[in-house]
């Protein structure tokens, strides 16, 4: 999810857990601390929520180490604890007031937590078990800008702005949340039927069948089969009837929601982990090596994609077709294995379609 979501969410929840004064609850001060004003808490809750994607200093150190750490331990539920005491020490601090450094915590922890869920609700996933486990989980139904969703958050705090005594506009919003990712998990589980049937028709031995949220809808999705040596993918919308034009005059929703197609007009396509044939040998080889285990971890559907050949080596390039989205100039996150003139191979991220970044 985009950082600025995130900040959003943060400042939400912690507006609907401030009552106002008449109504408060008392909570045991040893557990709770001291209260914070609506404005100390929407203050710490953002600035908590943004805390996770601190991560991004991990590019300071190399490529490979964002692309490895990035959504880790700063996203870690395990870690969640610490992070939020820390983060209580220190506003406590800034207020000038240690004693609120409890309830600060707890604001904190609501804040990282929303940016956990807020992640995690989006197929890129995060290291919940980070630093004991790199595995990633992710429900993988909402796309990573969803302007809805985004769009029930900002509703939720002009409530609170415009109701500043209550904090009832600020938990309707977080109550409509979880209904906005159910109805985009109606449109997954829609999208993962129809590729399962498809499978089913054409007689495909399927070993993954997955579908990746794409933009400007809950029912735009790239349905993917992988029978364990070619994807076969089509970009479809769900409920869509009759084909969407777009011209260049069109809303962006429009032009961003018009390449995915009804199910009846879908048009499959096909790419292979490894291509057959005479490149095989040396895309496998490419594919296997211990410098490449990086992109086997990353990549959720690794794709070939060329071999680029040439007096200073020969260059084996792969794709992630979770980026692959219609209308998009150029796919992101594409690495590959470079043997270079010394025989020694490289791993390499492909720039634009001839420019080649070393990975460190």
């Amino acid at each position: 999810m985009d950082t600025l979501t995130h900040a959003l969410s943060g400042a939400l929840i912690a507006r609907a857990c401030v009552a106002p004064a008449h109504a408060r609850i008392a909570l045991p001060q040893r557990w709770f601390g001291l209260p914070l004003s609506a404005a100390q808490a929407v203050i710490v809750g953002a600035t908590a929520a943004i805390f996770p994607d601190i991560d991004f200093v991990l590019t300071w150190v190399s490529e490979l180490a964002y692309l490895r750490g990035h959504r880790g331990v700063t996203h870690s539920l395990l870690l969640l604890p610490l992070w939020s005491v820390l983060l209580g020490a220190v506003f406590a601090r800034l207020f000038r007031r240690t004693a609120l450094w409890k309830r600060a915590s707890w604001i904190a922890a609501a804040g990282i937590g929303s940016h956990i869920a807020g992640d995690w609700i989006t197929q890129f996933g995060t290291m919940l078990l980070a630093p004991f486990s790199d595995a990633r989980f992710g429900l993988g139904s909402i796309f990573i800008i969803d302007l809805v969703l985004s769009g029930i958050i900002v509703a939720g705090l002009l409530g609170s702005l415009l109701r500043p005594s209550s904090r009832v506009p600020a938990v309707v919003a977080l109550a409509l949340l979880p209904v906005w990712v159910g109805v985009s998990l109606v449109g997954r589980e829609e999208a993962l039927r129809f590729a399962r049937e498809y499978a089913q028709r054409e007689g495909v031995a399927a070993l993954t069948i997955d579908a990746a949220p794409r933009p400007a809808s809950p029912f735009n999705w790239t349905a993917v089969i992988f029978d364990g040596q070619q994807y076969r993918y089509a970009h479809i919308n769900t409920r869509r009837a009759v084909p969407l034009v777009a011209g260049p005059d069109d809303n962006f929703i429009r032009r961003f929601s018009a390449p995915y197609q009804p199910l009846d007009r879908a048009q499959w396509q096909t790419a292979m982990k490894v291509p057959a044939g005479p490149d095989e040998a040396l895309a496998r080889t490419a594919w296997l090596r211990p410098e490449f285990a990086f992109f086997r971890w990353f990549a959720q559907f690794p794709a070939f994609e060329r071999i680029d050949r040439g007096a200073d080596g020969d260059c084996v390039w792969f794709k992630d077709l979770r980026f692959l989205t219609p209308g998009r100039a150029e796919i992101p996150f594409r690495y590959g294995m470079c043997r270079l003139a010394d025989g020694a191979w490289r791993p390499f991220r492909l720039d634009g379609e001839v420019d080649r970044i070393a990975v460190h």
